[in-house]
């Protein structure tokens, strides 16, 4: 019997989990409450690490690359001087760059890329009531007619959001904090901006910060912080507003025109515990939450999909034993926690309010930011390519430098781990006899297609994710690893 997969939310997380599991062989259902997809920039920006995984599925990252706009460096300022660049071109990935794409244009391309798997959204669909139990969830969909529709689904995803209904389904804790700050947010059109367009700029002003990132020419996106007011909601900012927090912030003779979009917003900080429950898992601002500082949220959730999709899609395809899916959550949770640490300290050095504070900042930003290895290591925390897997219960052992967990750069000469159509390991070795007997005797899991040596004289399997699983001098040990993941054995430990 096909085991049911229903996925709520289909914003980018969810679109990316559908996505990634229909290229596996796997049709899940995918729902939203909302009648159509959004119409508003909000996330801005798809980093290096998303754009490599989206290389793995059908058309790779081009159509995002082809329909956004490159940005090559970030500036730091204080008042009117420049404390210090980060260089997008130290990133170490063919993406060496940070891509600003509105996330309508996002969520517009990863429904293209579905339906041409056959997948649609089921849209204008609310999940009302959602009973999860150890083998997976009863559910209640509403249709936009009134309809309602009692649905047994056998896994259960929930990409929906900072006000997840699966998460409230669990009675999970949302643990965290709302900053006691107002922010305002613009998309508007700019003239005067005294930089590249290529450049995004950080001004630290004595009042706060304000963040100018370059959408497309002449269009940028400006945040900022404002002192917190009572209400319930903040407020959302007039074109004018804008103007005058620019004018004293920012980059002098800047002129703001033809607003996209104005808003005012709060942050949060907050995450869950465990992303698996059972049969049910959670994704992207379900399970986690936190400042927009770096640009990380929308990135960060479309990698729990990733992750997610080719251990579930295992599993399903009785390849592996039920608990490989044990490893999503201490993964995918340790990731987030770095995440979210990271947010709250950039934003955090960003709203200093003590004169003495902001003044010690700027010098210690100064110093930092002209050391290349400091500017090089924020380039590539930004971009993600630093993610990795130190602890995973999935790392086997290893006989070289590369530790296992670690990503294993694409590169232009062979297609990446976990192309194609089926969710499994890469082999990276010498073509030999041994090696050929190890792909016929795992052909659910391993790649036929042998990816040249990461080091001589070495085997090295690849996660569908691409990231190191192990490596040995012999097939024996890789074997052994793929042993355990079957479901005889259970997962590497």
């Amino acid at each position: 019997m096909t085991a049911s997969v229903l996925i709520v939310g289909a914003g980018p997380v969810g679109m990316t989990l559908a996505s990634e599991l229909a290229r596996y062989g796997v049709h899940a259902r995918i729902v939203d409450k909302a009648p159509h997809r959004t119409d508003k920039s909000k996330a801005m920006v798809l980093w290096s690490r998303t754009l490599e995984l989206l290389d793995r599925g059908e058309g790779g990252a081009a159509p995002f690359v082809n329909a956004g706009f490159k940005i090559d460096g970030v500036v730091f300022m204080a008042q009117d001087e420049v404390v210090g660049r980060v260089a997008m071109d130290m990133i170490p990935s063919t993406h060496n760059y940070a891509l600003a794409l509105p996330q309508s244009e996002t969520e517009r391309l990863l429904e293209e890329r579905l339906a041409s798997q056959g997948v649609s959204i089921e849209r204008g669909v609310e999940v009302t009531m959602i009973t999860p139990d150890a083998s997976g969830a009863d559910a209640v969909l509403r249709h936009p007619d009134g309809r309602e529709e009692a649905v047994r689904a056998d896994w259960l995803l929930g990409c929906d959001g900072a006000h997840s209904i699966v998460r409230h389904a669990l009675n999970v804790p949302f643990e965290g904090e709302t900053l006691l700050s107002d922010w305002f947010l613009a998309d508007v059109h700019m003239t005067g901006y005294p930089r590249p367009d290529t450049d995004a700029s950080v001004h630290w002003h004595k009042d706060g910060v304000l963040l100018i990132f370059p959408i497309q020419a002449g269009r940028y996106r400006v945040i900022g912080d404002l002192p917190a007011t009572a209400d319930k909601v903040p407020p959302t900012p007039t074109l004018a507003q804008v103007q005058q927090l620019v004018d004293r912030r920012g980059p002098a003779g800047t002129k703001l025109h033809d607003p996209v979009w104005l808003s005012g917003f709060r942050i949060n900080g907050r995450k869950v515990t465990g992303y698996r429950h059972g049969h049910t898992f959670l994704a992207g601002d379900a399970a986690h939450i936190h400042s927009p500082a770096g640009g990380q949220g929308m990135n960060t959730g479309m990698q729990d999909a990733i992750n997610l999709a080719w251990k579930l899609a295992l599993v399903l395809r009785n390849e592996a034993d039920e608990s490989l899916l044990d490893t999503y959550s201490p993964e995918r949770s340790a990731v987030g926690d770095e995440v979210l640490k990271a947010a709250e300290r950039l934003t955090s050095v960003a709203t200093l309010r003590n004169a003495i504070a902001q003044r010690l900042r700027n010098l210690a930003g100064h110093f930092a930011l002209g050391f290349s290895h400091f500017t090089r290591g924020v380039a590539q925390t930004m971009s993600e390519v630093t993610v990795h897997y130190p602890h995973s219960p999935l790392n086997g052992p290893s006989v070289h430098g590369m530790k296992p967990g670690e990503r294993v750069a694409p590169t232009s000469d062979h297609a990446p781990a976990g192309s194609g159509v089926r969710p499994v390991f890469a082999l990276f070795a010498a073509p030999t006899a041994a090696v050929k007997q190890l792909i016929d005797a795992y052909p659910g899991l391993l790649d036929d297609n042998v990816r040249p040596p990461l080091q001589a004289d070495t085997i090295s399997l690849v996660r569908p994710d691409g990231y190191l699983a192990c490596s040995a001098s012999e097939t024996d040990t890789i074997a052994a690893y793929l042993d355990r993941l079957t479901a005889r054995h259970g997962v590497p430990s």
